[in-house]
């Protein structure tokens, strides 16, 4: 492993070569045009496992470290205590690097996109439109994955907006603009909210100050190592001293609980928490199948990355006093997703619910404070993400050959699609958590670790694993057995295209519900020094 190595970079950003190519391509190529994209998305699947392959479990921190400076914007002088500095200026930096807690979101990432890729094939118009702006989606969920600076987080984050409204706008179902509309509006809402903090966080925690022959310069960064120093170390913690007259990087309590609040609102619209959630339910229904796979298996984890990223490792303090609070908030979201989950007769809406109600588990896992409960919550985002890309994929077939996601009007396809209903019954398996699927291991970290603080929370939580095999088997038997009700003649089994990312979705499940060690290793010293750390500055009163 080496520090110095440019892996990041050119995983980040090796599918604009495919879209350098694509640009070059007649419109009217579909063939070829598919073959690049599909390479391209294959180039940083395989640069990611080297990645993977290559990091080292035993090290804390960050690892791959990339840093140059990118943007410089000097700045008027602001406050009268500091008149002897000679200039200010906002200094961002091209900082990227990956640890336990980013490394398994950054695989998934490549791997999914490569599995939507190929589910593309449902596709039927502007191929070349359609993967240029598929190929620049995938450098930005990258790209937040590895960046380490506020500012080129968010750069990244507001990337993977644009691409996406018009995925949907453009190749989604009957009420596509509606939906698309909806995910811009509440996606540039929780954008702006993010926005606001991350400029109150470095205006106050992100300076820094430079010293040569010329005098004495300050500026501020927003730099990830920069804030936390100045956060959480003594000697360089000016944000916590209010007894300086006129300190221009005072940061209270109130302000530190108000930076916290507004992390919490702007993730948990990505996540989504309830009430958040209502653009999601639009996305997964109106989106096309290899979009959702993307939006449900990777996007929403994005979410719930920046909760724990910044939200909870910036003040952890005040997480910790809301862990009741983010565990009530999970139990209402798997509760409220698994019932109304029950009683939906559109089975793409039954996967929207069951996703609200995966990712309560995800906020359990992060409520528990602890290195078992935060395992279970990454656990949780890889196994998700997984099985929910598989569950999408299995849409698309199924409507690709009845032209419905309609319970009442599915049935019996098991007798004339046995490949397709097989890997069906796997994947709602894995969904309800069946010992040997990786969907076990995450909820029973998740609640586990939550049961130490917690017992009456996770008791009632629980209940919504109940729920979710009972809407889960009722989804899939509806679609698989029973008498046949839509048989459109020449109906057939997956194809090749559609049987190899099935395959190796379902591959990557059971490999983490039987060896759940080879995503556990990676997390493990990562996971335990993030729980040591905000112990240690909870103890210390922040």
């Amino acid at each position: 492993m080496s520090d110095s190595s440019y892996i990041l970079s050119l995983i980040t950003f090796s599918p604009l070569l495919g879209v350098l190519v694509l640009l070059f391509m007649p419109k009217d190529r579909g063939r070829w045009i598919k073959t690049i994209a599909i390479i391209a998305t294959l180039i940083p699947l395989a640069l990611s496992a080297w990645l993977y392959a290559d990091f080292n479990h035993q090290l804390e921190g960050m690892q791959f470290k990339e840093e140059a400076t990118w943007i410089q914007v000097p700045l008027n002088h602001e406050a009268q205590g500091l008149n002897q500095m000679t200039s200010y200026y906002f200094q961002f930096k091209y900082n990227m690097a990956v640890d336990g807690l980013s490394l398994p979101l950054v695989f998934l990432t490549a791997f999914i996109g490569t599995m939507a890729a190929l589910a593309s094939v449902y596709i039927k118009k502007r191929w070349k439109s359609y993967y240029i702006l598929f190929l620049l989606l995938e450098t930005g969920m990258f790209g937040v994955f590895m960046a380490q600076d506020l500012f080129l987080f968010f750069v990244f984050f507001e990337v993977t907006l644009i691409p996406v409204f018009f995925l949907i706008g453009i190749w989604g179902y009957m009420e596509r603009e509606r939906a698309a509309n909806k995910f811009l509006i509440y996606n540039g809402l929780g954008s702006a909210v993010m926005l606001i903090a991350f400029l109150i966080i470095i205006v106050t925690a992100g300076f820094g100050q430079v010293s040569n022959e010329a005098g004495t310069s300050i500026f501020y960064s927003g730099d990830l190592s920069v804030i936390t120093s100045h956060l959480f170390q003594d000697q360089a913690a000016y944000v916590n001293q209010g007894d300086l007259e006129g300190n221009p990087f005072f940061m209270s309590e109130t302000m530190k609980w108000t930076l916290f609040i507004l992390l919490l609102v702007a993730f948990g619209i990505k996540l989504p928490i309830f009430p958040f959630h209502t653009w999601m339910l639009k996305v997964h229904t109106e989106a096309p199948p290899s979009i959702v796979m993307i939006h449900s298996g990777i996007l929403l984890k994005m979410g719930a990355y920046g909760l724990i990223r910044f939200g909870i490792l910036l003040f952890p303090q005040q997480a910790m006093q809301w862990a009741t609070v983010l565990a009530i908030l999970g139990v209402i979201n798997i509760l409220y997703g698994a019932i109304l989950a029950f009683v939906q007769k559109d089975f793409k809406l039954v996967l929207a619910y069951s996703s609200i109600s995966h990712m309560g588990i995800v906020l359990l896992g992060i409520a528990a404070f602890n290195t078992i409960g935060m395992q279970g919550a990454i656990f949780q985002l890889v196994s998700h993400g997984l099985i929910s890309a598989l569950m999408f994929l299995l849409v698309g077939a199924i409507y690709e050959r009845t032209q419905t996601t309609m319970l009442d009007q599915l049935g019996g396809l098991a007798k004339n699609v046995p490949f397709i209903s097989g890997i069906l019954l796997v994947a709602g398996m894995a969904s309800l958590g069946l010992p040997g699927l990786s969907g076990f291991i995450s909820e029973f970290l998740a609640f586990a670790g939550l049961f130490e603080k917690a017992k009456i929370i996770t008791v009632i939580g629980t209940v919504g694993v109940i729920l979710t095999a009972v809407y889960v088997l009722r989804g899939v038997l509806s679609i698989t057995y029973g008498p046949p009700k839509v048989q459109p003649e020449g109906i057939r089994d997956a194809r090749l295209m559609e049987a190899i990312p099935m395959v190796a979705l379902v591959a990557f499940v059971v490999v983490l519900g039987i060896y759940p060690a080879v995503l556990s290793d990676p997390l493990h010293q990562t996971v335990s020094s993030f729980d040591q750390f905000i112990h240690t500055v909870v103890k210390m009163g922040g």
